[in-house]
């Protein structure tokens, strides 16, 4: 069984709404391509099927209420197994759950989210947990160009949920994680960091228990020198 060949490493990557931590995910995964898989815990948003449509823009999502954590929780423990792992899908959109997949086990597994070191059962999983810090007025900007890129939201709709949600959420939810974080990142986030980041995370999976042919020392060898050419 795969889980007999490796131990699967579990990283949280936690910060606001804007603040990179997807982009840093993005970037950690191209430096272990065929070695890491990435998750995100929007994917674990409570299913809004049931709330008349008029309302669901109402909600409060940026409370960590809005996640489904008892799905989220099997899923982390599943992955941390070694095993196959259901994972949902979301529409932001609709505020709706829509069909999920397999997500199939990986040496490392790289999880942003706005909450993952909230629940004490949830941060337990993580073998490394990150905190990207970021400004009020970055986070905002970058906000503004996803939602209305790929969310359909109007700049005006994204402005009040901010302020009416995002920014109270965020001090009181989102910041105090910083004391639960093994690595706080401060923005901007320069090769320097991610060639760092990328070293404690070969070193984290090469000195525990793992058969994959890629953890061999030649093998680890080669991919050192992979990441350390890459550019950012």
């Amino acid at each position: 069984m795969i889980k007999d060949c490796f131990q699967p490493k579990l990283i949280a990557i936690v910060g606001g709404s804007g603040s990179g931590k997807s982009w840093l995910a993005d970037h950690l995964h191209a430096l272990f391509p065929e070695q890491s898989a990435m998750v995100s815990l929007d994917s674990f948003y409570l299913d809004r099927s049931h709330v008349p449509s008029g309302l669901r823009e109402r909600l409060n999502y940026d409370h960590p209420r809005a996640i489904d954590w008892a799905t989220a929780e099997t899923f982390f423990i599943q992955s941390r197994q070694g095993n196959p792992a259901w994972l949902p899908s979301y529409d932001f959109t609709s505020h709706t759950r829509q069909q999920g997949r397999w997500c199939m086990p990986r040496p490392l597994l790289l999880a942003d989210g706005l909450w993952l070191l909230c629940r004490p059962e949830i941060r337990r999983l993580f073998d490394l947990t990150i905190y990207v810090d970021c400004p009020e007025d970055v986070r905002l900007a970058r906000r503004l160009a996803r939602d209305t890129a790929n969310r359909g939201r109007s700049s005006d709709s994204i402005r009040e949920q901010f302020q009416k949600w995002v920014a109270p959420m965020h001090g009181q939810f989102v910041e105090p994680q910083k004391k639960w974080a093994d690595v706080i990142l401060a923005q901007p986030i320069g090769k320097r960091e991610i060639k760092w980041l990328s070293g404690h995370l070969l070193n984290l999976l090469v000195r525990h228990r793992s058969l994959a042919p890629w953890a061999q020392p030649v093998q680890r060898l080669e991919l050192k020198a992979q990441f350390m050419e890459k550019p950012l």
